[in-house]
C-alpha cells in the first residue's frame, strides 16, 4: 500500500464513482486498515443531510445544493433561468464514497468532509479502465497502471479543490494517526503531490446555498444510481441475507435475464415465446462476447438489451430493460420529491434546473436500440374501434414458414410411414435393401442372413393436422375459422385459435395463438368445417379437426401432430373413415419453432401488408 499511502498518516483509497466493485472494495480495504478517521471529497455543508440520508437506505435519495443567486431565490423569476443550476450527491448504495460513509457510521469512525466549498461545481470526467479488473489486480497494482494515463486539468477551480483537500488533510493528521481518504482516482495523484508542498495553503471558499435531500422518483433511478437499479438492489439484498456479493457485478446479468423471462412468460402468458436455459446460456455467451468487443469486463445495458432482442425477439428485451430500471423495492415519500433525468433534476420546489453530480462517474454515451414499444391502453382502444370486421387476412412470411414446417410434417411422416411397411425375409439371391442386423443376430444359430425389403411406394400424404394444446379449452380458443389458399402454393387452412380482436399489436394488426389446425395440400376447397353440419357428431375441437382430415382427405394416412400418441377414440373414427393416423410426437420440434408457428397475426385487409412489418417483430 505504499504507492496509496499520503504521509505516514493518510492511507489515499482512490476510487472511480459510481462502481460496485469499487465500492466492494473501500468496504473490504477500511475494514482491513481499520481506521481512526475517514476523510470524503465532499464539502462540509454536505455532510449533516447526506449522512442523514445513508442512515435511511437502502431507500435511495439526492441531496440537492442550488446555485446560490444573491439577487432572486432559488427557482423563482423565469429571467434568472439561465442561472437556475444545481449540484447533487447521491445517496446510491453502490457509490465508493457513500459505502465508506456507510461503514463509517456502523463503526462509529469519526467523518470529515474536506472538500472546498464551490458554488458551481464543475466536474472532471475522463473515460476509466472497466472496475471488474479489481477482481484479478489489488487496488494499488490498478492506479499504478493508470497513474501514467493521468493528466493534470487546467481548471481553476479543479486546482483549488485539489490544495484544499490537502491541506485538510494536513490538519487531520494533527489529531489522528490512521486516516482513510477515499478521493477519485482523477485527483488522487494531485492531492499527494500538493500534500507534500512546503507553500501550501487554504483556497478561498465560496458562499454556498444549503443543500437538501429529495426523494427522486423511482422511474427515474437510472439515471441517479451509478449501477442499474436491478443490479443496486441485489447488492442491498446480498448485504440484507449477509450472502457474498464479491462477483455480483457479473453474476447479476444472469440474475436479470432469469427475473426478466419470469416477468416476461407471466405477462405475455401462451403469447410468450419459450426461453429455455440453453437459449439463456446462448444469450449470455453473445453479451460476453459484444462486451468483449467493445474493450469491456462488465456488459453495458445497451449491450444486454442488444443480445436478448437478437436472441429472443424485441417482447422479452423491453422486459430486460423494464427488469433493469426496476429497483425493485417501494422508495417511501422521506423527503419532497424529485425526479431525474440527464444532466437535471425536477422537483416542485423549483422546476427543472441543470445538475452536476458531486461524484461524477466516467462519461456516459447515448447509444441507439430500435425496440417494437408495446402499445398502450389508448392505442389498443382504437385499434379495436377501427378494425373492419369484413376483411381480414394473413401475413405473408408467417405463411412461407408454416407451410415450410407443414412440408417437414409431411417428409417426416413420410419417413415413420416407410418405417412401418418395411419386412425382412431371408436371404436367397440378393440382398434387396440392405442386411438387416437385428433379425441376422437373433438367428445366428441358424447360419441364415435376413434382409430387408423396402417398399417402392412409401404412400402419399396431403394432409397433416397439428394439436398444439391438447385437450384443448374451448374458452380459450373462441376464434374457429377456415382460411382457404391464396396460391397453388398455399394450404387450405382451417383451426383454432384466440381471439385475435383482444390484442391488438398496431393499426389493422391483431395477434392470435393457434391451438391446433388442419392443413391439407394441394389446396381445395369444402364448406367452413365449424359450421358443417356433417361434423356436429364430434364433441372436442380436436375431434372436428381431425374429422374434417378423414372427411376431405384424398390419401389414406393423415399426419398427426400432438403432445401425446391418438386414443383408442381417435383411432377409431379414423378406422371409421378407412384413414390411418401417423403420429409425430410435438416434442420432435424445436420448442422455439413450435411457439413461433404459434403466433399467426391478423391483418385488417392486404393493405395492411405494405406497413405490418414495422409492428411485426419477431
Amino acid at each position: 500500500m505504499d504507492l496509496l499511502k499520503i504521509g505516514p498518516r493518510v492511507t489515499a483509497l482512490p476510487v472511480v464513482h459510481g462502481s460496485a466493485d469499487f465500492a466492494w472494495e473501500v468496504r473490504r480495504l477500511i475494514g482491513q486498515l481499520e481506521p481512526d478517521c475517514l476523510a470524503v471529497p465532499l464539502p462540509p455543508s454536505f455532510e449533516r443531510p447526506v449522512l442523514e440520508a445513508i442512515l435511511d437506505l437502502p431507500q435511495p435519495a439526492v441531496v440537492v445544493q442550488p446555485v446560490r443567486c444573491e439577487n432572486v431565490p432559488f427557482g423563482e423569476g423565469s429571467s434568472q433561468r439561465p442561472q437556475r443550476a444545481a449540484s447533487y450527491v447521491p445517496i446510491d448504495p453502490c457509490q465508493p464514497v457513500i459505502a465508506a460513509l456507510r461503514v463509517a457510521l456502523e463503526e462509529r469512525i469519526p467523518i470529515r468532509f474536506i472538500d472546498l466549498e464551490t458554488n458551481r461545481f464543475r466536474p472532471l470526467q475522463r473515460a476509466l479502465p472497466d472496475a471488474y479488473a479489481l477482481k484479478m489486480v489489488t487496488l494499488e497494482q490498478f492506479c499504478a497502471a493508470l497513474l501514467p494515463f493521468l493528466r493534470r486539468s487546467a481548471d481553476a477551480q479543479w486546482n483549488a479543490r485539489v490544495r484544499e483537500m490537502a491541506w485538510q488533510l494536513r490538519e487531520l493528521c494533527l489529531d489522528f494517526q490512521n486516516i482513510v481518504f477515499v478521493p477519485s482516482i482523477l485527483d488522487w495523484p494531485y492531492i499527494r503531490e500538493a500534500f507534500f508542498q512546503r507553500d501550501l495553503k487554504r483556497s478561498a471558499a465560496e458562499a454556498t446555498a444549503e443543500p437538501r435531500p429529495y426523494t427522486p422518483d423511482a422511474k427515474s433511478l437510472y439515471f441517479l444510481l451509478g449501477e442499474l437499479p436491478y443490479v443496486t438492489a441485489l447488492y442491498e439484498r446480498a448485504r440484507a441475507e449477509l450472502d457474498d456479493d464479491s462477483t455480483l457485478s457479473i453474476d447479476s446479468v444472469k440474475h436479470l435475464l432469469i427475473e426478466a423471462r419470469r416477468r416476461y412468460m407471466h405477462e405475455e402468458g401462451k403469447r410468450a415465446r419459450k426461453i429455455p436455459p440453453k437459449l439463456l446460456a446462448q444469450c449470455l455467451q453473445y453479451i460476453r462476447n459484444l462486451t468483449l468487443v467493445e474493450r469491456c469486463f462488465t456488459p453495458q445495458l445497451v449491450t444486454i438489451v442488444t443480445a436478448a432482442k437478437q436472441m429472443a425477439g424485441d417482447g422479452f428485451a423491453i422486459h430486460v430493460l423494464e427488469t433493469a430500471k426496476d429497483y425493485g423495492r417501494e422508495i417511501g415519500p422521506r423527503y419532497a420529491a424529485a425526479r431525474m433525468g440527464v444532466d437535471s433534476i425536477a422537483a416542485e420546489e423549483f422546476g427543472i434546473v441543470k445538475a452536476v453530480s458531486r461524484l461524477p462517474g466516467p462519461p456516459l454515451t447515448w447509444s441507439n436500440l430500435e425496440l417494437l414499444p408495446r402499445p398502450s391502453r389508448e392505442q389498443r382502444q382504437e385499434w379495436q374501434q377501427q378494425w373492419n370486421p369484413n376483411q381480414q387476412c394473413s401475413w405473408p412470411p408467417e405463411d412461407e414458414k408454416i407451410e415450410s414446417f407443414r412440408q417437414t410434417v409431411f417428409d417426416r411422416a413420410k419417413e415413420v410411414l416407410g418405417t412401418d411397411m418395411i419386412r425382412t425375409e431371408k436371404f436367397t439371391s440378393s440382398i434387396k435393401d440392405g442386411i438387416d442386423i437385428r433379425d441376422t443376430l437373433r438367428n445366428w444359430h441358424t447360419g441364415d442372413l435376413y434382409v430387408k425389403v423396402l417398399p417402392p411406394n412409401r404412400g402419399k400424404l396431403d394432409c397433416a393436422v397439428m394439436l398444439f394444446d391438447s385437450p384443448a379449452d374451448p374458452r380459450d380458443y373462441p376464434w374457429r375459422t377456415t382460411w382457404f389458399a391464396e396460391h397453388e402454393k398455399e394450404s387450405t387452412l382451417a383451426f383454432y385459435a384466440t381471439d385475435y380482436r383482444q390484442e391488438p399489436i398496431g393499426p389493422g394488426i391483431c395477434l392470435a395463438t393457434y391451438g391446433g389446425a388442419m392443413f391439407i395440400y394441394p389446396p381445395m376447397a369444402f364448406p367452413d368445417i365449424w359450421t358443417d353440419p356433417e361434423l356436429d357428431f364430434t364433441e372436442t375441437l380436436e375431434e372436428r379437426l381431425l374429422a374434417a382430415a378423414c372427411v376431405y382427405s384424398q390419401c389414406r394416412h393423415i399426419a398427426l401432430v400432438s403432445p401425446g400418441p391418438p386414443g383408442w377414440a381417435w383411432k377409431r373414427m379414423a378406422k371409421h373413415f378407412k384413414k390411418t393416423l401417423i403420429h409425430l410426437p410435438l416434442s420432435r420440434f424445436s420448442d422455439s419453432t413450435v411457439q413461433q408457428l404459434r403466433l399467426v397475426h391478423v391483418l385488417n385487409g392486404k393493405q395492411v401488408r405494405s406497413y405490418a412489418a414495422h409492428y411485426i417483430r419477431k
